[in-house]
């Protein structure tokens, strides 16, 4: 049997074990330990805890946190016994899962949005509203699955658009999902989405919502340049300022969802659906068709 040392080091096991007996196998090893982490899981979970918190909370004049700021607070809130290096303090938000700037914008958006869904929840005089903008094209199609009975597979007729056609490529769309309402408005455009339309639309939005009764709609987007638009902000901003003093009309409150995070608008499956409810394998739509077609899906 082969133990993968040298027959020195046998010999002087041997030699050991006569000198000292049992004690001898209860020592401890001399080679070097295993050094633990020094956020453990505990130490992590208060760490999680700071992070939730404001710097001012701890006397900072500051808002935000720094790698510098956390090896800072961790000592004096005595999670650790001496200042950490900013290498430590990275290995711990990584066992954390967290990284960068990106994990601090993905929690702080995601609570905002949950919060507002609560509020609204909460109030009956206030709705939910998810908005998104759509293309619906008369060229192509959805990925798509079939059943057949022959084991082809369905099989749908590339479409060109012809040089004398009147009707556009694709339709623009504008559409608000109101979750509790089990409502989706929808309003088409014949040109693309820009401040303008968007605009014209929230107009609409906010009468059709004070229509059922409500005050107040948070609205819930992603940050498409059509809603960062300095044109946009400004028409929120006057919108809601004779409501605030009034009383009379529907507050919109908006929140920006992250970029590429179409798991949290509820209004992006939505399209994927009617998309895939509406086609027409054999033929190609006219745009009067298609529009009908997707208002009729969404009855």
């Amino acid at each position: 049997m082969h133990l993968g040392c040298s027959v020195q080091t046998v010999r002087n096991t041997i030699h050991a074990f006569e000198q000292q007996g049992v004690a001898y196998l209860d020592a401890e090893s001399s080679r070097p330990k295993t050094v633990m982490p020094i956020f453990d899981p505990d130490k992590r979970e208060q760490l999680r805890q700071i992070l939730h918190a404001n710097p001012r909370h701890f006397g900072k004049a500051r808002s935000t946190w720094t790698l510098d700021l956390l090896a800072e607070v961790c000592q004096q809130q005595g999670i650790t016994e001496t200042q950490v290096s900013l290498t430590t303090i990275e290995q711990a938000l990584k066992a954390m899962n967290l990284t960068g700037s990106r994990a601090k914008a993905w929690i702080v958006i995601s609570r905002q949005r949950n919060r507002l869904i609560n509020l609204s929840q909460q109030n009956p005089d206030w709705v939910l509203g998810f908005m998104d903008e759509v293309g619906w094209s008369r060229l192509r199609d959805p990925r798509m699955h079939s059943w057949t009975e022959d084991g082809a597979p369905l099989r749908l007729v590339e479409k060109n658009a012809e040089s004398s056609e009147v009707d556009p490529k694709a339709i623009a769309c504008y559409g608000i999902y109101l979750r509790a309402e089990s409502k989706l408005l929808l309003r088409f455009t014949s040109a693309r989405p820009v401040s303008e339309i968007t605009c014209q639309f929230l107009e609409w939005v906010a009468q059709q919502v004070g229509q059922m009764g409500k005050r107040v709609m948070p609205l819930i987007w992603d940050n498409a340049s059509w809603h960062l638009s300095k044109q946009v902000k400004q028409w929120i901003r006057n919108h809601n300022r004779p409501v605030k003093q009034t009383g009379v009309g529907v507050r919109l409150i908006v929140c920006q969802l992250p970029v590429k995070s179409p798991w949290l608008n509820a209004i992006e499956p939505k399209w994927i659906d009617a998309k895939r409810a509406i086609v027409e394998p054999n033929r190609k739509l006219t745009a009067q068709e298609l529009q009908t077609r997707v208002c009729d899906y969404f009855e």
